[in-house]
């Protein structure tokens, strides 16, 4: 089953294409720059806490923001350009395909 588009139709695409895109870099953006934020926090609270700096920049609690935003980043950058893992295009035709074989038994 395959769809042709017009050029206006391959222009819509190709812009939504690109505004998710530029959306999923200015979150990488701001994940970064919030995250070092947070972190510099994090570790002058340490010192001032009593903490070396070695202590307070190699503490795991400091960063662990990092690590469960980047999962979301993960999954955005994964929708984004396209590796939809769990529920892919393949996936939804298949299915369709799957859902037509068993209306056709039915009958």
């Amino acid at each position: 089953m395959e769809t042709k588009f017009t050029k206006e139709q391959k222009y819509i695409l190709a812009r939504k294409r690109v505004e998710k895109m530029s959306k999923f870099y200015k979150h990488l953006a701001i994940y970064i720059i919030v995250n070092i934020f947070l972190s510099a926090i994090f570790i002058v609270g340490d010192i001032n806490d009593g903490d070396t700096f070695n202590e307070a920049f190699t503490d795991y609690h400091n960063y662990k923001i990092w690590l469960f935003w980047g999962i979301g980043i993960v999954f955005q950058a994964l929708n984004t350009f396209g590796i939809n893992i769990l529920l892919s295009k393949d996936w939804e035709e298949r299915k369709v395909k799957e859902y037509m074989a068993n209306q056709d038994k039915i009958r």
